[in-house]
């Protein structure tokens, strides 16, 4: 039955935390101290699914990114081994984490390749510089350090409706904002 109260979208606080399939937690947990310095700080174990009563033993695991925001894992010991979604291109699922700035970014770089891991980047975004790099898991990861002025965030936000409305009829790059990927291409060019 149908209530007739006006109902409203609820009002936010933040992400509680954003939670991604692991191959093993003590490694994932492992990575992300080591190579991001992240805090491990709690964990669940259970051997049944508490929100279903379904059986399927996991180990779920937390982890602080800073000013609030958490990173989550679970091991899924009895499911088939994991895989990602082969029809969308590695580079596009990502989890993208913020640093201080450029030189932040530059020594982040130098550390995470200090760790034995390959890095992609710097790229410059125009508004942001960006490093790339996996974790264990197959997790594509981005460090950013943003860079864009208040009137290129303000000029952004204010063509994103159109940009938006052209991208839905044409499937094809819309060119408000084509400045910010101007220098990357100018390099590709070279």
């Amino acid at each position: 039955m149908k209530s007739s109260a006006t109902t409203h979208p609820p009002q936010l606080a933040r992400i509680h935390h954003v939670a991604y399939r692991c191959k093993n937690a003590k490694e994932t947990v492992d990575f992300y101290r080591r190579v991001l310095g992240m805090e491990y700080t709690i964990a669940f174990a259970e051997d049944n699914v508490p929100s279903t009563g379904e059986y399927d033993p996991y180990m779920h695991v937390f982890l602080d990114a800073g000013m609030g925001n958490v990173l989550a894992f679970f091991e899924l010991p009895e499911q088939p081994e994991m895989g990602r979604d082969e029809k969308t291109p590695a580079w596009v699922q990502h989890i993208a984490f913020e640093v201080a700035g450029e030189d932040a970014l530059l020594a982040a770089k130098r550390h995470v390749e200090a760790c034995g891991i390959d890095v992609v980047g710097v790229t410059n975004h125009g508004i942001f510089k960006s490093i790339y790099f996996f974790d264990p898991n197959g997790h594509r990861l981005e460090l950013a350090s943003n860079t864009g002025t208040p009137d290129q965030i303000a000029d952004l936000k204010r063509v994103a409706p159109a940009m938006l409305e052209e991208w839905n009829q044409t499937k094809r790059a819309p060119k408000h904002a084509a400045w910010l990927h101007a220098e990357a291409r100018s390099a590709a060019a070279k």
